[in-house]
């Protein structure tokens, strides 16, 4: 009776210790992951133990149990497969498969990439948009001491607005036993392009989050309804009408047990309720922008740069073979978020043979060949510029200007602040334009372009044309500290443009004089050549 206490007590105690291990590491039931295998070892080992514990088993009986060898050979076999699955499932020997995961399109840049507005484009990197989230949410004084701003920050396009969103999270285990029954109340959205940043409250709180506890935890959340998926990296987003959720691929292993990850579903969780909606990667709604990470979309293009001949071709000639540059950027292009990464040679040069967008919803891929400057180069030279005011450079991003593949860098000081800004040439990075605001930078770097030849003026072709009339209509105006005489002739509705630093005597005319024109038509006003009574 003993013996079978004994025997008892120790299964449930194996029960118990898998079920915490379950519990708190959430390994998915899958044979494509590794956690799974461990779950496998840890399960034969507890069973070995317990057979082991039978009292009535001395050392000799133990050498020949055949129930123990079988445990043992089961652990074996496992370990095997693991190891096997591994070396089968890695780049040494699936080269081309690895390098074929990922299908490049070669692109246009001038059709591809539109010239953006100013309120269009980012001038935000992460780190400064945590330190304008950090200091909203310090300004919240009923919500500062229980929560504080999540480390997310993902990038996504909000209402045709580049925007970067975060959740609160509870600021200790305390403040989430005391606030967890009404949730998170509210995310952080900061616009990229104004900086203006926004605490937006929610009529019901979030439940489902990275900070909650138990099963609301999002993870154990996920892993409870879908115990065979794997996921990939989570991310924050909302939708189009600022429902927060939670954006969570499932990853598809297409090589072996381990090898050639991508994305072949993803899970769509309602933050504050905890509903979840299951897609095909390829019928995932539009608005979602990030299923595939930038770190697995620069991985795959890596395979795809440096595995063109082979894996020993990759380690030792390494002909042919490319890579990106360290760091990244995010571009928006038609409502979707591109990765942005520059593309080198394996050999570490400092220039670039091109660069790439991947696409973070649909992992479509194009590649630009633009020869020029690494952005690491262009950051130094974008400092060098400054260098008395020790300004530092954030990761360049990518645009089009006047045509031409630019670096548009923000400049920031110690505090993280952002003061000035750079744009350098790709091609001919020796050409760097900086201004304290975004018009004066390219207004600078268009001069330059023009001085150097990159960009030519173009020819007026517009018919010069005289009109001899009465003036009907005088006004006047100051355009960028220069007066301006705006006249308007009897029978004509063509307003004249008459600036007065070239036309001095335009200030002699009065309404009912008669004078000849010379003009060129234009949009809005007509150009004046010349004037006379």
């Amino acid at each position: 009776m003993r013996k079978v206490k004994t025997k008892v007590i120790l299964v449930i105690l194996a029960l118990l210790v898998l079920g915490i291990y379950y519990y708190a590491a959430l390994p998915a039931v899958n044979i494509h992951s590794t956690e799974f295998w461990i779950f496998l070892g840890i399960l034969l080992l507890l069973a070995a133990v317990i057979f082991i514990g039978k009292k009535e088993l001395n050392r000799q009986v133990l050498k020949e149990s055949r129930g123990l060898k079988v445990i043992l050979g089961l652990f074996a076999a496992v370990v095997v497969v693991y190891l096997l699955g591994t070396l089968l499932s890695s780049p040494i020997i699936n080269a081309k498969k690895y390098q074929q995961l990922l299908t490049v399109e070669t692109g246009e840049f001038a059709k591809d990439i539109e010239e953006l507005s100013y309120d269009q484009i980012p001038l935000l990197d992460r780190d400064s948009a945590t330190l304008l989230g950090n200091r909203e949410m310090g300004s919240m004084v009923d919500m500062v001491s229980q929560f504080e701003v999540d480390e997310l920050y993902s990038q996504i396009n909000y209402q045709d607005r580049p925007v970067r969103v975060s959740p609160l999270r509870y600021a200790s285990l305390i403040k989430w036993f005391t606030n967890q029954g009404e949730g998170i109340p509210a995310y952080i959205k900061i616009d990229m392009a104004t900086q203006d940043t926004e605490l937006v409250k929610l009529d019901e709180g979030m439940k489902y989050t990275t900070s909650d506890h138990f099963n609301r935890n999002i993870y154990r959340h996920l892993r409870f309804r879908y115990p065979t998926y794997l996921f990939n990296d989570l991310s924050f987003e909302v939708d189009e009408e600022g429902v927060p959720y939670w954006i969570c691929p499932v990853k598809k292993f297409n090589i072996g047990l381990f090898g050639g990850v991508t994305i072949g579903r993803v899970v769509l969780c309602n933050a504050i309720t905890g509903e979840t909606e299951d897609y095909a990667i390829e019928d995932a709604p539009q608005w979602i922008d990030r299923a595939y990470s930038a770190d697995m979309l620069i991985q795959l293009y890596d395979y795809h740069g440096t595995l063109k001949h082979g894996f020993l071709n990759s380690v030792l000639g390494q002909k042919d073979c490319l890579e990106t540059t360290e760091g990244y950027n995010y571009l928006a292009i038609d409502d979707d978020v591109w990765v942005y990464t520059g593309v080198t040679s394996v050999s570490g040069d400092q220039s670039n043979v091109g660069f790439v967008l991947m696409n973070q919803r649909t992992m479509e891929t194009r590649f630009y060949e633009v020869e020029g400057a690494t952005e690491a180069s262009a950051m130094s030279s974008a400092e060098g510029q400054v260098q008395n005011l020790h300004y530092k450079a954030t990761f360049p991003l990518l645009l089009n200007i006047s045509g031409e593949p630019t670096y548009f860098i923000a400049l920031k000081d110690d505090a993280g602040l952002v003061k000035m800004y750079a744009m350098v040439n790709v091609q001919r990075y020796q050409i760097v334009a900086t201004g304290n605001t975004v018009s004066e930078c390219e207004q600078v770097y268009t001069n330059l372009m023009y001085e150097n030849g990159i960009k030519e003026v173009e020819e007026d072709t517009r018919e010069v044309k005289t009109l001899t009339a009465a003036i009907s209509k005088i006004a006047q105006a100051v355009i960028d500290g220069n007066t301006h005489y705006y006249l308007m002739l009897q029978d004509s509705d063509a307003i004249f443009d008459v600036p007065v630093v070239e036309y001095l005597d335009v200030i002699r005319y009065n309404v009912g004089d008669t004078v000849t024109i010379e003009y060129k038509e234009g949009e809005e006003t007509n150009t004046v050549l010349s004037i006379k009574k």
